[in-house]
C-alpha cells in the first residue's frame, strides 16, 4: 500500500522491529517522532493522574483512538509501543486492520455497532466497547460462533444522562438497565463480560462534570462485579478528561487527539 503522504506502508514484516526506522520514508520518520512526542505528554499525565490518585501507572492501559486516521498512523504507533487502538466504524476498521495483521495490536470497537456490521467487526476486534442492547448481544454471540474465533470481550456502554431521563436516540443503556444486560452478555456463548464504559454526558445533571459522570460509572462497575467480579475492566476518559478518569478508578483510557494531533485526518 502506498500513502501520498508516507509512502511505502510501514507494517510488513521487514519494515517492524528493529529495523522500522531504516525503512520510514522521510514523511513517515517526521511522523513517528511527532506521534512519539505526543505520546510521551500523554503517558506523564496519566502517571501524574496515577500517582495523585494512589493508583500504580500499571492499573491503566492507553487506547489510542486511531478513527479517521490511516493505517500508517496504527503501524507507527506499534512502532513505538502502542499495544491497544480503537476505531469507531467497521468501513475504516476493517482494512486497517487487516493491513496490521502482523502487528502486535489490541483492537477495540468503540463505536456504535449496527447488527450488520456484526460479522466484520468479529473478525479484527478483541473487543467492543459499545454493546447497548440485548439485540447486540444475540448478533455478536452468533457471530463468534460461526466464526469459531476466541471469545469476544464485551463492555455494557452506560448511558448516564439516561438516569435524569435524556439522552433519546444516544447510544448506551440507562444505569438501571446495566445489570440486565450484563447478565445477558455473561451468560452469551462466545461472549465474555469484560466490564462498562461511558463518554462524559452532553446532556442531564452529570454534563460538564466529567469527574462526577465517572465516579458514578465507578459505582455502576462495582455493582456489576458483585455478580460478575472478573469484569473489571472501566473504560472511560479521553484526552479532555483523562484525568479524572483515572481518578475515578478507570482502568482503561481512550485518548485520540492528544496522540495524533489535530491535522487534517486522511479521507
Amino acid at each position: 500500500m502506498t500513502n501520498d503522504i508516507y509512502g511505502p506502508f510501514p507494517g510488513g514484516p521487514r519494515a517492524f522491529g528493529q529495523t522500522l526506522l531504516d525503512a520510514l520514508t522521510d514523511g513517515q520518520r517526521a511522523r513517528y517522532e511527532e506521534l512519539g512526542a505526543n505520546l510521551d505528554v500523554v503517558e506523564r499525565r496519566i502517571a501524574a493522574a496515577c500517582a495523585a490518585a494512589g493508583r500504580s501507572r500499571d492499573e491503566v492501559t492507553l487506547i489510542v483512538v486511531t478513527k479517521t486516521y490511516p493505517a500508517e498512523d496504527s503501524a507507527l504507533l506499534a512502532g513505538l509501543g502502542v499495544t491497544d487502538v480503537a476505531e469507531n466504524r467497521d468501513q475504516d476498521a476493517a482494512p486497517k486492520a487487516e493491513l496490521c495483521a502482523n502487528l502486535p495490536l489490541e483492537w477495540h470497537f468503540v463505536g456504535q455497532l449496527q447488527t450488520n456490521k456484526v460479522r466484520s467487526v468479529v473478525r479484527y476486534a478483541n473487543r467492543v466497547h459499545s454493546v447497548d442492547r440485548l439485540r447486540l448481544v444475540g448478533s455478536l454471540s452468533a457471530a463468534v460462533l460461526k466464526s469459531e474465533r476466541p471469545e469476544l470481550g464485551c463492555l455494557v456502554q452506560v448511558a448516564l444522562d439516561k438516569e435524569a431521563g435524556g439522552g433519546e436516540g444516544r447510544a448506551g443503556v440507562a444505569p438501571a438497565e446495566v445489570a440486565a444486560l450484563a447478565d445477558a452478555i455473561a451468560a452469551a456463548p462466545g461472549l465474555r463480560l469484560d466490564g462498562v464504559m461511558t463518554v462524559a454526558p452532553l446532556a442531564g445533571p452529570l454534563a460538564g462534570d466529567p469527574a462526577g459522570a465517572f465516579e458514578r460509572l465507578a459505582e455502576i462497575s462495582t455493582a456489576v462485579r458483585a455478580s460478575h467480579p472478573a469484569a473489571t475492566m472501566v473504560s472511560a476518559g479521553m484526552s479532555g478528561d483523562l484525568e479524572q478518569a483515572v481518578a475515578a478508578g478507570a482502568t482503561h483510557v481512550r485518548v485520540g487527539t492528544a496522540v495524533l494531533g489535530v491535522r487534517s485526518p486522511l479521507g
